[in-house]
């Protein structure tokens, strides 16, 4: 595996690829990889010739008072961990590099709709600053697929509709969230809790199984069986910031007619924030 640290760079990698007729496949990263980002890559070798990675802590996505200082940089890690998934060639840019100009003047990308509520009210301006770096990603791979987690399930709808609305010829493919024995969603900032905050965590993906349960068993009062949830999380030591049932296509509030569902979470454990979902389609078997 070879790592690239310019835009010239990647282009030519990537071009003698596909001189030599490889399809290549794309998955960006933040670094700090655990066996989640793993499966993403693997994903990408199992259906292309040639997989992109890219590490880059973005700082158009990060808002005031964020962790973008404290984001962990593990390069050495994550190389050895890209490598053992399969992955070719590693794309591993400065913020200069990515932002020549600065960011003050760049160019942004916006997603309506789909950008907004859930994680999109919680931090502003944060899948403005996805859906721009992602843009630029893709203009300089121009990747045949890519491969996101569906852990981050709001930032997986924005980007296909990116993807679609601006009609870039790339195939996007959501991977299943990969989990700890305990059901804790992985995660980077996993690495933030402490022990006892870690015992903890587990309770959102638990609070998102009951709910998922409730539901199929003919529950329909989605604002009684949160608040209820709600107040299970409080009470374990978990802050709350959302907790929704969406229609899983298009994100907007689920009604008692919907059967394609997805259970979205945000909740604090000290000052680390930690999101999960759970998708839920009611004409599929359980």
């Amino acid at each position: 595996m070879n790592t690239v640290k310019t835009v010239l760079e990647l282009r030519a990698a990537v071009a003698r690829a596909r001189g030599e007729g490889k399809r290549i496949g794309f998955v960006p990263t933040m670094g700090n990889l655990h066996s989640g980002h793993a499966a993403l890559v693997a994903k990408a070798a199992q259906r292309v010739d040639f997989v992109v990675a890219s590490i880059f802590v973005n700082p158009l996505q990060f808002g005031a008072g964020e962790d973008l200082d404290k984001y962990p940089r593990t390069l050495a890690a994550d190389q050895e961990k890209l490598l053992e998934a399969g992955c070719h060639l590693l794309f591993a840019p400065t913020v200069e590099e990515m932002y020549p100009d600065g960011m003050a003047g760049q160019t942004r990308v916006s997603v309506p709709q789909l950008s907004e509520g859930l994680c999109g009210a919680s931090r502003p301006g944060h899948f403005e600053g996805v859906a721009t770096v992602v843009s630029k990603l893709f203009n300089m791979v121009q990747p045949d697929l890519a491969v996101f987690g569906q852990k981050d399930y709001q930032q997986l709808a924005v980007i296909r509709a990116l993807v679609h609305d601006l009609n870039m010829p790339i195939q996007i493919i959501g991977e299943p969230t990969v989990r700890a024995a305990d059901g804790l969603a992985l995660s980077s900032r996993n690495g933030y809790l402490n022990e006892e905050q870690r015992a903890i965590a587990p309770a959102l993906y638990r609070s998102l199984s009951q709910i998922a349960a409730a539901i199929r068993d003919g529950e329909r009062d989605y604002p009684k069986l949160l608040a209820e949830h709600q107040l299970q999380l409080e009470a374990v030591g978990l802050r709350h910031d959302y907790l929704e049932i969406r229609n899983a296509r298009n994100l907007r509030p689920a009604t008692a007619d919907d059967r394609d569902l997805v259970i979205l979470v945000a909740a604090f454990l000290g000052a680390t924030r930690l999101i999960d979902n759970l998708h839920l389609n009611l004409d599929t078997p359980a």
